[in-house]
């Protein structure tokens, strides 16, 4: 196993750029469509913690307390489905980006689908559906670079 990965972003900018605009106009619909920043970044940092993109995971972490998450929120998120912390429209939109991160098992269900589509309007589907295609991207890219995640404090005890 080797140490030193292809920088995916370095190797071909102008391929990065066009994701990093990709991921800013899909930031744009989703606000257009409904969807703040707060559960915008809950959504991403979800699908990065699915994923195992540490790097992502930082920083959207640091992204949705910005956006006015805490700490409760941010440790619940993984046990969603268990935790009465999220609301029905932040349940639907956790349900549909898993879909989205787990395409490749059965698609968006019809019975999924159906759940969502009973919470969220079209436009906020659309908008966690372009949100979970853009961010699924950028961690296929940090992971395969192998995007390092160091401590944020060199002191050791």
């Amino acid at each position: 196993m080797t140490d030193r990965r292809v920088h995916l972003s370095r190797a071909e900018p102008e391929a990065y750029r066009a994701l990093d605009e990709f991921s800013r106009t899909v930031g744009r619909i989703a606000r257009d469509n409904g969807i703040e920043d707060r559960l915008k970044e809950l959504l991403l940092l979800h699908v990065s913690q699915l994923n195992g993109c540490a790097f992502c995971v930082r920083v959207h972490v640091e992204r949705a307390l910005a956006a006015g998450s805490d700490a409760d929120e941010i440790g619940q998120l993984a046990v969603w489905r268990e935790s009465e912390v999220f609301g029905d429209r932040e349940r639907a939109a956790l349900e549909l980006a898993e879909s989205f991160t787990f395409i490749h098992r059965e698609g968006v269900s019809d019975e999924v689908y159906d759940r969502v589509g009973a919470v969220l309007t079209e436009r906020e589907y659309t908008a966690v559906s372009w949100l979970s295609v853009s961010i699924n991207a950028f961690n296929r890219v940090a992971i395969a670079g192998r995007y390092p995640v160091r401590p944020r404090s060199s002191s050791t005890t």
